[in-house]
């Protein structure tokens, strides 16, 4: 019995140490994560309170305001106003300052936020310059309110990945993909069916999860179900895409799950599941914007928590039918029946 169990043990570790793909990713991966995250938490203390600050393309260090100079506060610079309003109304950040005109400096708080309170005392405190005070209100965002979407988003993603790519391989794997290439079927028919089906489930089970989840904590919801129902779809068919396009060629389940972790991590670190990106360096944003889960979830928060309609969310929708189109071609075009 000992006997058996050794000579089986064995096997499988000679089996997976030569995959070196796959062993590869294991061994990258973490490096990965952790870089990640170094390059997102680095930089010491972390700051108590945001600060936005109109002043279009002047750096922020290069003006002479006692108040930018505040410790543990992430002043960083924004160009359009009124989203940024918005957000200020809804406690995503604690104060907006334009310091574009220095002669007449104004700034917006929200006089329900206590963070916001805290901000006005400081700047009264160090300053001798007048600033023109305006307040915006609105409902502040709780934590949940924002998780909400992140979480179901981060959801539809590991169903849409792993539930439709890591399949794909293992079809490929057992030979059931070359039986089927003796039929007359084709790769796109064949994906289509996959997108389809998978899309299919995915929805009604985040339709369910949507609507307990809805029953049981009561979040936000501002917008319009019909857009917010679009929006999901679209991201859903964007990620079964990418899922599609990286097994249409990969041979090996390891090598194919490390490919998939290689897309669904940075998108759950970097796309805004558990905070915003808000003050981050502006590399990491556009980088952030490049994948599919950013796009729908830009596009879910600002129906769900700014009751946006279809006019203030189409840049992402659009996005998402892009990549999608691109994601079905290049895999319909390098997908591979046979385990060669």
């Amino acid at each position: 019995m000992i006997r058996r169990y050794l000579a089986v043990l064995k096997t499988r570790n000679l089996e997976f140490l030569r995959d070196r793909a796959a062993l590869g990713w294991n061994v990258a991966l973490p490096v990965f994560i952790v870089v990640g995250m170094w390059l997102i938490f680095s930089g010491g203390q972390k700051p108590l309170f945001k600060v936005a600050v109109l002043n279009g393309v002047t750096a922020i260090a290069s003006i002479d305001v006692a108040f930018l100079k505040t410790r543990y506060v992430d002043f960083y610079p924004v160009d359009d106003e009124a989203a940024t309003e918005s957000k200020v109304a809804h406690n995503q950040i604690d104060m907006l300052m334009d310091l574009r005109d220095p002669k007449s400096p104004r700034y917006w708080v929200n006089e329900t936020s206590p963070k916001g309170y805290i901000l006005e005392k400081i700047l009264a405190g160090e300053t001798d310059t007048h600033y023109a005070r305006a307040t915006v209100s609105g409902r502040a965002i709780n934590y949940v309110d924002w998780l909400v979407p992140g979480v179901l988003g981060m959801n539809m993603m590991f169903s849409c990945l792993f539930g439709v790519g890591y399949v794909i391989v293992r079809y490929r794997k057992s030979g059931f993909l070359k039986r089927l290439n003796a039929t007359p079927l084709k790769a796109f028919e064949f994906i289509a069916a996959q997108v389809s089906s998978r899309l299919l489930l995915i929805m009604s089970v985040t339709t369910l999860v949507f609507i307990g989840t809805y029953w049981l904590v009561g979040f936000y919801m501002a917008g319009s179900y019909l857009l917010l129902l679009l929006t999901a779809v679209l991201g859903a068919v964007c990620m079964i895409s990418l899922g599609l396009l990286v097994a249409a060629r990969v041979a090996s389940e390891e090598f194919a799950g490390g490919l998939l972790n290689l897309a669904s991590w940075p998108m759950m670190f970097l796309s805004g599941v558990w905070f915003s990106l808000e003050g981050s360096p502006m590399w990491i944003q556009d980088v952030a914007k490049v994948f599919p889960l950013t796009q729908m979830l830009d596009a879910a928060r600002k129906v769900m928590l700014d009751g946006a309609g279809l006019a203030a969310i189409w840049p992402q929708l659009l996005s998402m039918a892009c990549m999608s189109a691109l994601f079905l071609a290049l895999g319909s075009f390098g997908f591979k029946w046979k385990n060669e």
